[in-house]
């Protein structure tokens, strides 16, 4: 419901709690991502039902985050990537606070204003991190997009659907790389998101975009807090 609702978190939140319970990550992402094609399919329908999608948008970003997010599940298979994980937390840390302080001192646009050749890497290095990291297609994309002052409903409804293609293409490539997925832990994942996706796209619609803003500005410093105290304390730091 988070991810629906505000355009990240899913990943991060179920991948913390997968590594807690000793699954490793190669596995954590490869379970997260075969689950997300079902929430994230139903997600992206219901934004697009409420009219939160920019479908212009929508066909610049499949592409290259289709692309990134199979690079991203074979690079997770053949290299350590806990000292990325630690810079994208530091990014994502200044990209939130950049994200209130929007929301607290300037207008919020209506619209969408980014340009092809800043979208087509954004998506990218988003599916690229996501696979990786077993979370970061929201919080970098959702997070760049609404730092440069676009319309946050739309931003979150369109990235949302996205996102269903660059976990379809994650979840592919990991089958490929011969990734073992426990069937049971993914039927369970699915089976909440799915059924809180329908509450968070109408939750986007209609809270307000200040405060919409600001939550996820905080979401994400807190969680890439975590993550940075995780990475300097140890894997099983809650």
């Amino acid at each position: 419901m988070v991810d629906g609702a505000i355009g990240m978190a899913y990943g991060v939140i179920s991948n913390s709690f997968l590594i807690l319970y000793g699954v490793p990550p190669v596995n954590a992402s490869a379970y997260l991502h075969a689950s997300e094609i079902f929430t994230t399919g139903a997600s992206g329908l219901s934004h697009l039902r409420l009219k939160n999608v920019d479908k212009s948008l929508l066909k610049k970003m499949i592409i290259p985050g289709v692309v990134g997010g199979a690079l991203g599940a074979y690079v997770l298979t053949t290299l350590n990537s806990d000292i990325l994980k630690l810079a994208v937390s530091m990014y994502l840390i200044g990209m939130g606070s950049f994200i209130i302080y929007r929301a607290i001192k300037e207008k919020i646009s209506n619209d969408i204003n980014m340009a092809t050749k800043t979208i087509v890497p954004l998506c990218a290095v988003g599916g690229c991190l996501d696979a990786i990291g077993g979370g970061g297609w929201g919080p970098v994309v959702t997070s760049t997009m609404v730092a440069k002052g676009n319309d946050v409903k739309k931003t979150i409804g369109t990235v949302n659907l996205t996102e269903f293609f660059v976990t379809l293409s994650e979840t592919f490539m990991f089958l490929i790389l011969f990734v073992k997925i426990d069937i049971i832990l993914v039927m369970s994942m699915l089976i909440g998101g799915v059924i809180a996706a329908p509450l968070a796209a109408y939750t986007c619609k209609k809270f307000p975009l200040k405060p919409l803003m600001v939550f996820i500005g905080a979401l994400v410093i807190f969680l890439n807090v975590r993550n940075i105290f995780r990475f300097l304390e140890g894997p099983f730091l809650f």
